[in-house]
């Protein structure tokens, strides 16, 4: 009995101490873990966590960095679950990270990629109220927006195929076989009117024809009238240059023949002055003339009434020829 006690003493010993290793080794394991990765969370709105499980990868550009630790819907919002990821603590995660959800098509496996987005921010340290990790942004993957553009194409369908379907009720049915039958007939007449019309094409063919023959005749005559009028350019240019220089001999001409008129102008005013004083004196002189040409006009008529009498020249003048108190010598 003493040896059995002994045994199960020894054996609860040796479970007591296997024990106390492996919580040692789970703890070190922990702080070792601890050390090397940080908890972040990521609150999920918008974005299918479907295949998403626990310790499922976390990647940055293809490289896994660490995995999801835990998930829960959040307190209060059932449309959020928040994801709590361990990442290594190298990775830069920044305010500006922002996490989507991947998906193999094929399997349906679920993994979370992180999301560089620029500019880049500081690094993400701080925890937001209400939360014990820091909060990584939710992004938006690409086969949400191709689910939501196919859901897009899925209601633009639906709307074509409701206007389809309201085209083709009975009373819309009618006004489309009108509408057909009429375009039956404009596509006869039209049919008839080609002749016609392909001979309107065969005249238009011919007045471009002409029009192209009158345009290169019309080239033709510009040339010669460009010809022409550089021609005529260079003897207006010439006749302005003549032009020029007889205006310039005509404009010296005049100054020359100012000074002149001015000159004579100023001689003929001396002139006058000494002709005015030249026409006094003699005036003066002429009065005098005169007087001294009727005393001697009287002398001389005496002279000759004399000569007319030798007698009275002779002997002296008789008495008819005495004047008033005249006696005879």
């Amino acid at each position: 009995m003493e040896a059995e006690a002994r045994y199960t003493y020894v054996g609860a010993a040796v479970l007591a101490l296997l024990a106390a290793l492996v919580a040692g080794v789970l703890w070190l394991a922990r702080i070792g873990d601890e050390a090397t990765r940080a908890s972040y969370a990521i609150h999920f709105e918008r974005q299918s966590l479907s295949g998403l499980q626990v310790g499922a990868p976390v990647t940055l550009r293809g490289i896994r960095v660490g995995s999801v630790e835990d998930y829960s819907l959040a307190a209060g919002e059932a449309d959020r679950v928040r994801v709590v990821v361990r990442i290594d603590r190298r990775v830069p995660v920044r305010t500006t990270t922002a996490a989507i959800v991947t998906r193999n098509l094929v399997t349906g496996i679920a993994d979370i990629a992180l999301v560089q987005q620029d500019p880049p921010g500081p690094l993400l340290t701080a925890a937001t109220a209400g939360e014990t990790y820091p909060v990584i942004a939710e992004g938006r993957s690409d086969l949400d927006e191709l689910a939501g553009r196919v859901n897009q194409v899925g209601e633009l369908a639906y709307d074509v195929l409701s206007s389809i379907d309201q085209l083709l009720k009975p009373e819309n049915r009618k006004a489309v076989m009108d509408t057909v039958d009429n375009l039956r007939i404009l596509t006869a007449g039209l049919n008839q009117r080609l002749a016609a019309l392909d001979r309107t094409l065969e005249l238009g063919g011919r007045a471009a024809a002409s029009i192209a023959a009158a345009a290169d005749r019309l080239g033709a005559t510009a040339e010669v009238a460009t010809e022409v009028t550089g021609r005529t350019g260079e003897q207006v240019e010439r006749t302005l240059a003549q032009a020029e220089r007889v205006l310039e001999e005509a404009r010296l001409a005049l100054a020359r023949v100012t000074a002149t008129a001015e000159a004579v102008g100023q001689q003929a005013h001396a002139a006058a002055g000494r002709i005015e004083s030249t026409a006094a004196g003699v005036d003066d002189q002429l009065g005098a003339a005169l007087a001294e040409l009727r005393l001697t006009m009287e002398a001389a008529t005496r002279v000759v009434d004399r000569l007319r009498e030798p007698r009275a020249a002779l002997f002296g003048p008789g008495p008819a020829q005495l004047g008033p108190g005249e006696g005879k010598p």
